[in-house]
């Protein structure tokens, strides 16, 4: 399984990391306001903070905001 991208907005986590490291954001809460994700089904938000933690922006594994806590 590869899980690279928000699926509500179509974004990539690639893309999206380009704009939080543009910006220099380093919570979801920031970059949300300079991207558009996690608009929806909020299914990417544990994605896009595991990517700000680590740089990674492809995953194969299943994050959930448990985990994630």
């Amino acid at each position: 399984m590869r899980i690279d991208r928000c699926l509500c907005v179509g974004v990539t986590f690639e893309a999206l990391k380009k704009q939080a490291d543009a910006a220099s954001c380093s919570t979801v809460e920031e970059l949300r306001c300079v991207a558009e994700f996690g608009t929806g089904c909020g299914l990417c938000r544990p994605y896009v903070r595991e990517m700000l933690r680590t740089g990674e922006t492809v995953f194969d594994r299943i994050i959930t905001e448990v985990e994630d806590a």
